[in-house]
């Protein structure tokens, strides 16, 4: 299922008091339509769902498909480690008229493959909503096996996409190998945005696109009109943007990159804590220096572009 390039897997703004500030939720679902998301993932990793509550995340779905209003998909975060609770989750998000849910790997009980498989299956069977798998062994000790992938995109018919965070590019090569043609795979990593796109990736799920979305679909679309040489230098002006927002445990840096840039998405929740004034530098200097730069870039080599198809 092809939910566009630039998924954008948002962050939950909380206010001076750590609750969900429900405003600013709206005015940064605004922000991410217009710098390049084409879908948001709410209450995934970045959105720090390990610290929300099962009513926060209600809440979350009905508000994000409220404010949302049609114009890009939404996919929830329903993924947990108890297949039951997950169940739920999913058809909380379904009552709020989300487009789709992405469910993770289990963490911390470490289930085999043979779990994983049933876990998935289970949830998915619970919903008529089509279901991202999200593979991120680095957080949940747990790999999906390109195989496992295989047989779930092949025995239940609404798995359709896959979230890869293993950060392995023969590893995504398998499952697109393995895979039906109508089934996609989204890197999990944005400096993996381009090399995934070689093998056959179809977009970025990503945290930088809060900040540089409108950058990254430009490299994406550069690659795929057959400029790879355009994409490459954008490439690598963009990953220490990258880079910059997993400076320090996320989400902690892109949400300070966020209010530099004057977008209000507040602190972050225990056990995350914020930047220290040096990470906070760190990034300002990053976003300070290549954000510019790489404007300027895409405006130059647009015009270059322009004189050839002219």
């Amino acid at each position: 299922m092809n939910f566009g390039k630039v998924i954008t897997a948002m962050v939950t703004p909380f206010d001076e008091n750590g609750n969900v500030d429900t405003l600013a939720l709206r005015d940064l679902i605004n922000h991410l339509i217009a710098n390049g998301s084409d879908a948001i993932v709410v209450s995934g990793t970045t959105g720090e769902a390990p610290t929300l509550s099962h009513e926060e995340k209600a809440a979350l779905f009905k508000n994000t498909v409220q404010f949302t209003c049609g114009r890009i998909p939404v996919i929830a975060g329903t993924g947990t480690n108890s297949t039951h609770a997950a169940v739920e989750l999913t058809l909380l998000a379904e009552q709020a008229g989300v487009d789709a849910v992405m469910l993770s790997t289990p963490y911390y009980n470490k289930p085999n493959q043979q779990g994983m498989y049933l876990h998935f299956k289970t949830v998915a069977d619970a919903t008529s909503l089509p279901v991202m798998l999200y593979n991120v062994p680095g957080r949940t000790g747990v790999h999906l096996n390109a195989d496992t992938t295989a047989a779930l995109a092949s025995d239940v018919t609404n798995i359709k996409s896959i979230k890869d965070a293993s950060g392995d590019l023969d590893h995504m090569t398998a499952v697109i190998s393995l895979t039906p043609d109508d089934f996609t795979l989204y890197s999990g990593d944005d400096s993996l945005t381009l090399p995934s796109l070689s093998v056959g990736a179809e977009g970025i799920v990503s945290v930088s696109s809060h900040i540089i979305g409108t950058e990254m679909q430009a490299m994406i679309a550069a690659y795929n009109r057959g400029d790879a040489k355009y994409a490459a230098k954008l490439h690598r002006e963009l990953v220490p943007v990258m880079e910059a927002m997993f400076s320090a445990p996320s989400p902690a840096p892109v949400k300070a990159a966020l209010r530099m840039i004057d977008v209000k998405a507040g602190s972050v929740r225990l056990p995350m804590t914020p930047l220290t004034a040096e990470e906070e530098q760190l990034v300002f200097q990053v976003l300070q220096h290549k954000l510019i730069f790489i404007r300027c870039l895409i405006k130059q080599l647009k015009k270059q572009f322009l004189k050839v198809i002219n």
